[in-house]
């Protein structure tokens, strides 16, 4: 056969970007990883400047349709989600609902005119609203300064036609005409007032300095008017117009900023310390996001870090008993235990579960101090619970016991892996300080070793996983679900000491021993997963 018939190869063909891709033969199609893998999970790392242009494109979109200013159209977007379709679609049917629902006009048809104490005209103009069109023809800047004409704001014209849009009445006063703030109570022309759709009318000074206040506290667009029982949102023009200091009007541009990207379903702040890296994805999951700037990873629905299988709430709640309660677990946590056998007492120094006694040589559990021969790899007895099958006829008190010892048994253990994580660290960088040495006697290179920090990599993933799966064992009904979990628990905490236990004497471990160990922790891990990862979005 000549060389030209040879089929081209590559080596490179079977490589993937990391350990959990690996195993697949070149000659299979590659799977879509949305089927295979349960943790697969598309999204974008952006910046402040990127995602400032994506808000104001949906801002844009909706001036388009709608002709309404950015400052109304970003109210609009801010309490509906940044949905365009959600806004035009409520306009559509009932705009002046629209407007009271996002707080832009009062729902309250008496406090439409403005309350001063001189003499006011009304004007009103009666505009066809067959098209969307038709809202440019009404002004709906939702504050009005009193040298002019008050803001306009659509409304249902009942008595008229129930087909056309009618401003709501409006006060004009002479700019030159003195009038009271019911503030400060001093006496200013005309020209120094403002006031929002709802008529309630305040100095400048007085709006500037709220405004201020406001913003020092944290609060943005969700400003309102100072009027008592008022809700009408203060529109971020005005805001921008009376505050004059650039410390305050950047403080609040960065504080609406935040108010509309937590309000953006698909927009997520990372989590890092001083991270201003925004994370966006259309699948809004509980599934990891890793910052391509911080390395920080988090859970992407919820924000809180990656808490697979367990759902959100109950990571939630469980966090919050762990705190309220953990002062009462502690007596469990200690990190030293007697030997079951010679009773010396031993101190936990790796994260592997699998103890031998230094003395005795005994082989033991550390959670349950049994006989480690008897921790088969088919089920690992000492993760399960068992509950009091006559619990429901016991008192009170002991049912309170009963609950308390419950919480207790995943308690220990979702600490103890979290130890565990720590110690396995801990050993990792005396792996390398070895290595390292050998490396410099001419034993091999960082390439050849490489292998143990990718076991090592595999093994902080799995007992990571595992940690989490306490709560949701925590949170579960006994029943045929419950067993099933437990079972995959069990298998998949076994598989994982034991490859704790290999890379802990890694220079002894057999390499294709290794790497078989680590190929079947990986599998458990995923089964877990795809049967027990939270699905809800």
């Amino acid at each position: 056969m000549s060389a030209d018939s040879d089929m081209e190869y590559s080596d490179n063909d079977c490589e993937y970007d990391d350990y959990y891709n690996s195993g697949e033969d070149c000659d299979i199609e590659r799977l879509d990883p949305k089927k295979t893998d349960p943790e697969y999970f598309e999204y974008e790392c952006l910046t402040v400047e990127e995602v400032e242009k994506l808000l104001n494109e949906s801002v844009e979109k909706l001036n388009t349709i709608l002709q309404i200013t950015p400052s109304l159209a970003k109210v609009l977007l801010l309490e509906h989600q940044w949905m365009n379709h959600v806004v035009v679609d409520k306009y559509r049917q009932n705009a002046n609902a629209l407007l009271i629902e996002a707080r832009i006009k009062s729902p309250n048809p008496a406090n439409s005119s403005l309350a001063t104490t001189s003499t006011s005209a009304t004007t009103n103009a009666d505009i066809p609203s067959t098209s969307a069109a038709a809202i440019a023809q009404v002004s709906l800047s939702v504050y009005s300064k009193n040298s002019s004409c008050a803001s306009s704001h659509i409304s249902n014209n009942n008595n008229n036609n129930n087909n056309r849009l009618n401003g709501s009445p409006g006060t004009v006063t002479h700019q030159y005409r003195s009038q009271m703030c019911p503030v400060c109570a001093t006496v200013q022309l005309g020209d120094k007032f403002y006031s929002l759709s709802c008529g309630h009318v305040f100095c400048k000074d007085c709006w500037s300095m709220f405004f201020e206040t406001q913003i020092f506290q944290g609060i943005s667009t969700q400003i309102g008017c100072m009027a008592q029982m008022c809700n009408v949102r203060v529109p971020e023009d005005l805001v921008l117009t009376l505050v004059t200091r650039p410390v305050m009007r950047e403080k609040y541009q960065q504080f609406a900023f935040k108010d509309y990207v937590k309000s953006h379903p698909e927009l997520r702040f990372c989590p890092g310390p001083n991270c201003q890296i925004i994370v966006r994805s259309r699948e809004i999951a509980p599934k990891r996001a890793i910052c391509k700037v911080c390395n920080t990873s988090f859970c992407f629905k919820c924000g809180m870090d990656y808490h697979a299988p367990t759902d959100c709430q109950i990571i939630k709640n469980w966090l919050t008993k762990c705190a309220d309660d953990s002062e009462t677990a502690n007596y469990i946590s200690a990190n030293t235990k007697d030997c079951p056998k010679c009773h010396i007492c031993i101190e936990k120094n790796g994260g592997c579960n699998h103890m031998q006694c230094f003395n005795c040589k005994y082989d033991f559990c550390w959670m349950c101090l049994g006989d480690w021969k008897m921790h088969g790899s088919e089920y690992y007895e000492c993760s399960r619970y068992k509950d009091n099958p006559n619990i429901a006829n016991e008192s009170v008190h002991v049912q309170a016991r009963e609950a308390l010892k419950k919480y207790l048994h995943y308690y220990e253990r979702w600490e103890n892996h979290s130890k565990s994580l720590q110690l396995e660290q801990q050993t990792l960088d005396r792996l390398r300080q070895r290595i390292n040495d050998k490396v410099m006697k001419g034993r091999g290179t960082w390439i050849d070793w490489q292998y143990l920090f990718n076991a090592a990599a595999l093994l902080a993933k799995c007992r990571y996983t595992l940690q989490y799966t306490y709560p949701y064992a925590y949170s579960m009904e006994s029943g045929s679900r419950k067993d099933l979990f437990e079972y995959q628990q069990a298998q998949l905490e076994a598989e994982i000491e034991n490859l704790s236990w290999k890379i802990e004497r890694a220079e002894t471990t057999d390499l294709g021993d290794l790497e078989n160990q680590m190929d079947i922790a990986e599998k458990r891990r995923t089964t877990l997963l795809k049967d027990f990862f939270p699905l809800d979005a």
